[in-house]
Order: structure tokens, then sequence, then C-alpha cells
């Protein structure tokens, strides 16, 4: 999500909203394999060396691996963090997990146990950290990476994907949350003191988990970031702080050479990187560098005017209104992809004590749902071309568990009689949080704002800048305890692909335990009954049992509107015309920056 996911997890789509979840590619360093479908990709002869310039107007969430949940987040990590599973930028496979640093897949009687709770990885030898000098990373320095992501002072937003699902998880976080030294020293000293049974390294390059139940979709969680190996120095700072921002240690292909944040991020080869100890990433320019300062809009026009100072999007994409044009002239550096996502979606917030909190009586929230008007909405978002409708929480190219259904078909009239029966027959005032430098989020408020006019509702803008909208805002309960916020435009994205219903409804809606900034349930909805239901689904013993589960819940939470959910969108993304091998990765909502090139007369600067 864009909370990248985040993932949106947090997600980003192609009305340029981003949230709020990559064995051995094809090819060689000389004949890489796969391609843009827009462009870009092909089987020409690489070109090593030169800069890569990215243009964006936000910036990360967290610059650390074990935190970040925003998709951009998870776009920058790819350049200098590797995991132990991941998705290629090989057409055809880029959602379908393959070893990053580790050494093979584990499949059932090879790495997995008979009972399918024991996962045993080998971790790939040569895989190195960029420290003084040069050192192997460890199964224990992936320990150290899990145990961080529940620390007490700024967790990782999908803890709820598998807080109850490896061994000991949920008491190690539970005992985490109390301690009372929150400073550097503190939380390093829990961490190295305190034993995740779930998590252990049996040897140097032996890595363990053990789950609570079978989980078929393990090996693809493990594509998270959350999941990445910390090197020993990061116990000097706190997770996800400024301090840690400006002294990252890098395992992948690049290093950071400097990081303002909202303005620019410079990456130079990682000096301890060997590609013969890497499958996936190949690392063809000498560097990367992000601007953080230019609009969607001066983005666009510089990646088609051929500059030699932009070459791809960062967290900026093609303005929806431009992409009819882009599309009917069939632009080869346009690409079009999935998302499997719910992006954008209006979340409502069930905390807020505007109107004698009435956006926590589930008769307004319906109300809302039958005043909006998702069909205006996609219109402004590019069109049905690219969005797909969606009515429920999960997408139709997720597994497990969708159904079509549409609860809430468009009825103004309806909605302004509900908002009678509700106790507001003179109509309600509800404020709208959105980021003003997205067409798509801007389009998305003020299409709504006149919708809901129809039904009574006033709606009065909240306007955000990228960099602020979930770290200042939706990730922080307090701001929507004090109704800054009724009604927000968020989106989401799946935490991995296939068998991914849990990365939907855990993250979402399952009660206290998904409240931010353990989890994205921005809105801080709460039902016994739902939380229920997501248990079982949780829990389901066969994909069939799942399926049954999962589409029980997907109504449950549809019943009470804690959202409304708009599209499953395609994805845009554009490069510039010097721009090769660029292959869209849904996890990242991009281009893989690890394995473009660029045009031998064209290498940036």
């Amino acid at each position: 999500m864009t909370s990248r996911t985040r993932r949106v997890a947090l997600v980003a789509a192609a009305s340029t909203l981003s949230l709020v979840g990559l064995a051995a590619c094809g090819g060689s360093p000389s004949t890489p394999s796969g391609g843009s479908t827009g462009g870009g990709g092909g089987s020409a002869q690489a070109v090593k060396g030169g800069t890569l310039n990215m243009l964006g107007s936000g910036d990360v969430d967290y610059m650390d691996p074990n935190i970040t949940y925003y998709s951009i987040g998870y776009l920058a990590a790819r350049i200098w963090s590797r995991q132990l599973f991941t998705y290629p930028a090989v057409e055809g496979q880029t959602t379908k997990s393959v070893p990053d640093i580790a050494e093979s897949l584990p499949t059932q009687g090879n790495g997995i146990s008979a009972d399918g709770l024991t996962y045993t990885i080998k971790i790939r030898n040569g895989v190195k950290w960029d420290t003084q000098p040069a050192r192997q990373v460890t199964a224990a320095d992936f320990v150290r990476g899990v145990k961080r992501t529940c620390n007490p002072v700024q967790p990782f937003g999908g803890l709820p994907d598998y807080e109850d699902l490896i061994k000991g998880m949920t008491q190690f976080c539970d005992g985490f949350a109390k301690i009372s030294d929150k400073s550097a020293k503190g939380v390093a000293d829990y961490i190295n003191k305190t034993d995740l049974p779930g998590v252990v390294a049996k040897d140097d390059l032996t890595l363990e988990f053990t789950l609570t139940h079978p989980a078929a979709y393990f090996t693809d969680m493990l594509t998270l970031p959350a999941f990445s190996a910390a090197p020993k120095e990061y116990d000097q700072y706190l997770p996800a702080s400024p301090e840690l921002g400006q002294h990252t240690i890098s395992d992948g292909p690049y290093k950071i050479d400097s990081y303002s944040p909202t303005k620019n991020i410079t990456f130079s080869r990682n000096p301890a990187w060997d590609a013969a100890s890497d499958p996936v990433h190949k690392a063809y320019v000498d560097k990367i560098v992000i601007n953080e300062t230019v609009t969607q809009d001066s983005t666009q026009q510089q990646l088609q005017t051929g500059s030699a100072s932009a070459d791809m999007e960062f967290d900026n994409f093609p303005p929806p209104s431009q992409l009819p044009a882009l599309i009917a002239k069939k632009d080869p550096n346009l690409n079009i992809g999935p998302s499997a996502s719910s992006n954008p979606y209006i979340v409502f917030n069930t905390a807020s004590p505007n109107n004698n909190g009435a956006m926590g009586n589930v008769k307004v929230r319906q109300a809302l749902s039958y005043a909006l008007n998702r069909n205006n909405i996609i219109q402004v978002l590019g069109g049905p071309k690219l969005n797909d409708p969606l009515s429920h929480v999960l997408p139709s190219n997720i597994v497990g568990g969708e159904q079509n259904f549409d609860l809430y078909p468009y009825d103004a009239a309806k909605a302004k009689q509900m908002l009678a029966d509700a106790g507001f027959p003179n109509g309600l005032t509800v404020k709208m949080l959105y980021r003003n430098s997205s067409e798509g989020s801007s389009k998305t408020f003020q299409t709504a704002q006149q919708d809901l006019s129809k039904a009574g509702f006033k709606v009065e803008g909240v306007p955000s800048p990228n960099a602020d909208f979930y770290t200042k805002y939706l990730q922080v309960p307090s701001v929507a305890k004090r109704g800054v916020w009724d009604l927000a435009v968020a989106g989401w994205g799946a935490d991995w692909y296939g068998n991914a219903a849990l990365s939907f409804f855990n993250p979402l809606f399952s009660g206290k335990a998904s409240f931010p900034p353990v989890g994205s349930n921005f809105g801080l909805y709460d039902n016994p009954t739902t939380n229920d239901a997501i248990k079982k689904g949780a829990n389901a013993k066969t994909e069939d049992e799942a399926r049954t589960l999962w589409a029980a819940a997907d109504k449950q939470v549809m019943a009470d509107a804690p959202f409304f959910p708009i599209t499953n969108p395609k994805q845009a993304n554009y490069h510039a015309a010097q721009v090769h091998g660029a292959v869209y990765v849904p996890a990242m909502q991009n281009f893989d920056p690890t394995n473009v090139w660029l045009s031998a007369d064209k290498q940036g600067g």
C-alpha cells in the first residue's frame, strides 16, 4: 500500500497512491532476461555503468528494512537490503518467491518438517555486510532482525501477519512492550537477552523457524523486508530512528552514501557485495540517485523528454489524466501491471469524537458507503480499463475466499434517509484526509466530496504531504482519537502473493491487535465477531476450508462498513527511453532499479 505495502503494507496504484506487504533469475550479466511489457525489456546487450536517476515527491517511511511497511520503502530497500527469499525481476516469475540469501526454497522433507511446523533454512555463504572488514551475514543476524520488528518504539506495521504464527512471538512481543528502558540500550538488551523460541540460529549459516500451525504461505511471507537480517551495529540505535537512517549497513548490491529525508538519497556500489553470491540482483548501474523534490507532472514530463538526469519514477507515477493518451499511442515506455490491491480505499475513523462519535455508528458508516459513487471515483483515477471495481475486502487475484458481492450499491437517497434515521436529519460534517501532491488522491477527495454532498454530508479536506500521510497521521492512533480526520484516502496491497488472504484481514481488521503502529487498522475498527472470523480463517486446516472461512470474514467486515473499497487497480509505471531491462515487480509497484541498465550514450550523472 501505499503503506506498500504498505504494501502497504502499503501500495502505489495507477492513481499514484502509495501506501500501505522477490532461484535464480534467468540470463547473465551480459544477457538479462525479461523486460517491461510496455518496453525497455528484451535481450539487448546489457551495458554496465552510469547513474540511474529516479524522481519522486515523497520519502520512505523508515530507512530500516525490518520496520518499513510502505511500498516506496520496499523499493528503496531493494537497492541495499536482501531477504531470505524474494520476487525476481524476471517476466512471468515476478510473483513467485525464489531464494535470495537462502540457498534454496524449503520443501516438505527438505527443510520443512513432516508436520509443517519447522522450517530449516540454509544461508548462502559469501553474503556480507559492508563493514570494516566485511563479514558474513549470519543466522543470528536474521534472529535479531525478526526480534526488532516488535520493538516498543516503532514496531513493524504488519506484525499481525505472523505474531500468532511464529512460536513464542506473541509472548516475546508482549514482554518487549513492557520494558521500562526504551533507549537504544534498553531495546538492544531485551533483544539480546530474551529468547524467541520460534526463530533460532542453529549455527552461523542455519536458521530455524517453528510455527504454531502449518502455513503453506510461510515461505512467501518470508519475502517481507521485515524478515531481513540486522547487523549487530544496529544495537546502537533505536529501530527506525533518524540516527539509524544515517548509519545503515548494507548486505545488498548498493550502499547508502547519503540520505537527506524528503530531499534525496544516493547509492553507490557496495564493495562487499559479490555477484556470485546473489542470484537476483544484477547491479548494472554504478550509482542510483533519488531526487524526492520533483512533482508528479514534472517527473512525467522529464521522463518523456529524454533528459539524461531523469530515468525512472520513485514514488511518482503517470498522472491518471495522461494515461489515456499514453495508452492510445502505445507508448513503449509505459507499463501496465497487476497490483493485487485495494487501492485506493476510503477508511472510516470509528474512534473519531466528532459529531458525538457519529463515525462509531455503523448506520452512519453504511450511509457513507451508499453515498459514495465508486464509478465516479474510478473515472477520475483513469477509468475502468485501469481500475477493476472492488466492493469487498479481497481482490480477485488473491487466492482464498474471494467472492464478488456489493452490499452498498450507490444510492444517495437511501444514504440520506439512513443518515436521518441515525439521528442526523440535517446532515453531517466530516473531515477527509488525503495527499494533496497526488493527482489521484486529490481527485478521489474532490469526487467523494461532491458525491457525499448529495446525501447530506459536508466534507472538509485535510491535505497532507506524501511523507507525512502515514507516519504523522494514519500510523498514530492518538491523531485518529482526537478527530483530526474522519475519512482518509488510503491504500493496501498484498504483503505476499498467491495464498495471501490473511495479509488483508489481519493487519487491517483484526481489532486491537491490528491497531497502529503494530498494524494498519487506521480507523481503529474492533468487532469481536470479526476478530473470531479472522482467527478461524487463519487457522483453517485445508485450502477449501480457508476459502469458506475467508468468504465469511469478508461479508462480516463489509456488514460493519469500516471502509469503502474502490478498486483493485492495474499499476501504471513509466521509464525513460534510455532505460532497458525494466521489469515490473508487483511487490515494489515499480521496475527493479537493481536490474535495469542505461543506454551507452545516456549514462546519467
